[in-house]
């Protein structure tokens, strides 16, 4: 093998989906391989060319562009583009320009072809991109779908399928439907080819197939078994699934991928699955009697999270989602603790603070609440009172995973169970004589929303806010020093930069160095243009519309948002379906190519947001 060849395979063996080929398929590739050059700027693919040829990205950028003009992805080292012309109708469907000057390997589109057909590994990366571009490029949203609508059969498989052989017995059926714990088992055609399968044997059959005819329990599993197969591919949608059990009368259905088993679905998995339901949890938290019955819908809230995290919901909507169950776990524990203590002396509103206030709650929280008091209240009389009801809430969020905030910024802190005039003065001092310091472990109490009792008193504190924080230039340069202090984990080279102590050494935390700094950068950009919206990414839609950031950069400091959320969702559900305590933490050698690359882009764009930050309102003045 030439040098030239031996260059590029080590590169391609470096990233997905080349990394799945073996050698020989790689040294053969090499060879097929043509390098060429677009200076920074220039044309790369234009719509509706025929397209030839398969692109990999060697070193520089590109931009991909839908057919109107807008933006929607770009690629750098490793990235690949062209798959869609290739696999569809040989023409270009979106352009494609060289953001900085780009060298790009060129594999024949014979080649990418046999590589496609022959390698199922590489196809499904392949494929898995694609599909990801293309649901960029067409933006679908879901928010008001059935899930029984949207959500495909894979995610009910929860096992391999069980399979016996065609020569087996029913005694055998029965043995390994016992060991394994199951109550059906795929009968497959050893000697056939592709081992096709040839029937299935549930427990039903059993009684009425064999032992209510009294045959004898050597008898063949072809004699008893039901060889017409209702079947489900794997790709199909829950409610398919369901149609086919209640138009067949069946409770069993094979799961198949390309005519192979992969699981077999009962129509409890089914009702299973609408149980995991956001809907469904949040109506059974109203529905506990104790905190008992509360704690235990810790599991239900974790398969909820892992349910919307496998059906491809955005960050948005799962933070939405796991907000309401936790908003509702407050609720009904206020609820109770009423019912315990009984009627309030003074009445009262319950806060919700920071993510649950935001609606970006996930899995991975703490609680941050407090509680404002009538104007009437008197703490000889009334704080016993309030003082109980807050500790039983606090006591029964923690026990139901919302684990005590760290900072003490709860309804049990004194401080932050306080009458509404004293609430008042609290935030004329924050926004009219701010310091860094005073407002550090404050921040947060600019998100905030009533949960239960005088809800309108949240607004009044919310509406204080709106008025005062655009008018005070040094309240916002406090904020914006505050929000500097956590830095994305980039290093000089644009190389991840580790924890350094502690058990989660040698791992980025996505909260602390992702999300956290940029909805607190967020949140000042909101607070200047005087916007009235809690959510971040409804934040940003306020600030992009009013003009305040550099052209383009709202748009970048969005999508940046949703990739490092999402990186963060997910691994908390790899976390979650691996048995382990999910948290924030991300080790880099358990990110994909994809999120590497990307993340760095994400975390490059946070940076350059704070940059113009600092910029903007100018954080020195604070001192």
């Amino acid at each position: 093998m030439q040098a030239e060849h031996i260059e590029i395979v080590d590169f391609l063996s470096r990233h997905q989906p080349f990394s799945e080929l073996s050698e020989e398929q790689l040294a053969h590739v090499a060879t097929q391989v043509q390098i060429t050059y677009f200076k920074a700027g220039t044309q790369v693919l234009e719509f509706g060319e025929e397209i030839h040829d398969w692109y990999v990205i060697r070193s520089g950028a590109v931009e991909i562009y839908r057919r109107n003009g807008d933006l929607y992805n770009r690629l750098s080292e490793g990235g690949f583009f062209g798959e869609f012309g290739l696999l569809r109708n040989g023409r270009v469907r979106f352009p494609i320009v060289a953001l900085e000057d780009t060298l790009v390997y060129l594999i024949p589109e014979p080649v990418f072809n046999e590589l496609f057909d022959d390698n199922e590994a590489f196809a499904d990366i392949v494929e898995v991109e694609d599909r990801t571009r293309l649901r960029q490029a067409v933006a679908r949203r879901r928010e008001d779908a059935n899930e029984l609508m949207t959500a495909k059969i894979e995610t009910l498989v929860k096992r391999e399928a069980i399979t016996l052989p065609t020569t087996a017995t029913a005694r055998d059926a029965a043995v390994r439907m016992t060991e394994e714990g199951v109550s059906s088992v795929l009968i497959v055609d050893e000697a056939a080819e592709g081992r096709p399968v040839a029937g299935i044997i549930t427990d039903r059959d059993l009684r009425n197939r064999l032992i209510t005819p009294g045959l004898v329990f050597d008898t063949p599993v072809t004699e008893i078994m039901t060889a017409e197969l209702i079947a489900v591919e794997h790709g199909q949608f829950v409610f398919e699934a369901m149609l086919l059990m209640l138009r067949h009368n069946v409770h069993h259905l094979p799961v198949l991928k390309r005519q192979q088993p992969l699981g077999v679905i009962a129509l409890s998995d089914i009702i299973r699955y609408e149980s995991q339901n956001s809907l469904f949890v949040v109506s059974s938290i109203f529905r506990a009697q104790s905190v008992d019955e509360l704690v235990a819908l810790r599991g239900d809230v974790s398969a909820c999270f892992s349910r919307m995290v496998n059906e491809d919901a955005n960050s948005q909507m799962i933070g939405t989602a796991m907000s309401v169950i936790g908003r509702s776990f407050k609720q009904r524990l206020l609820e109770l603790g009423e019912e315990k203590l009984g009627p309030p002396p003074v009445p009262y509103c319950f806060l919700a603070l920071g993510s649950m206030a935001r609606e970006e709650q996930l899995i991975v929280t703490d609680q941050d609440n407090a509680m404002i008091l009538d104007n009437r209240f008197d703490p000889k009389l009334h704080d016993a009172y309030f003082k109980a009801l807050a500790a039983f809430v606090c006591d029964g969020l923690d026990a139901c995973g919302y684990t005590y905030c760290t900072g003490n910024i709860m309804a049990t802190n004194n401080k932050w169970r306080q009458p509404l005039h004293v609430w008042e003065q609290y935030f004329n001092d924050w926004i009219e004589k701010p310091t860094p310091e005073s407002l550090l472990n404050s921040s947060i109490f600019f998100d905030l929303e009533g949960v239960w009792g005088e809800e309108y008193w949240a607004n009044m504190l919310n509406d204080l806010i709106w008025r005062k924080a655009r008018r005070n230039p040094r309240f916002l340069a406090c904020m914006a020093r505050n929000a500097l202090r956590r830095t994305p984990p980039l290093g000089f080279f644009k190389d991840f930069v580790m924890e350094t102590d502690g058990r989660h050494s040698n791992s980025i935390n996505m909260k602390r160095r992702g999300t956290a700094p940029l909805a607190d950068l967020v949140r000042v950009h909101a607070l200047a243009i005087g916007s009235r919206e809690r959510n971040t990414f409804d934040r940003l839609k306020d600030i992009i519309d009013s003009d305040l950031l550099p052209r383009g950069r709202g748009p970048d400091l969005r999508d940046a948002l949703e990739l490092i959320a999402m990186v963060r969702i997910r691994h908390q559900a790899l976390d979650l379906e691996a048995g382990n305590e999910p948290d924030n933490n991300i080790e880099p050698e358990n990110l994909s190519d994809f999120e590497r690359k990307n993340l760095k882009d994400a975390f490059q764009i946070l940076s350059n947001a704070q940059k113009f930050l600092k910029y903007r309102y100018q954080p020195g003045r604070s001192n």
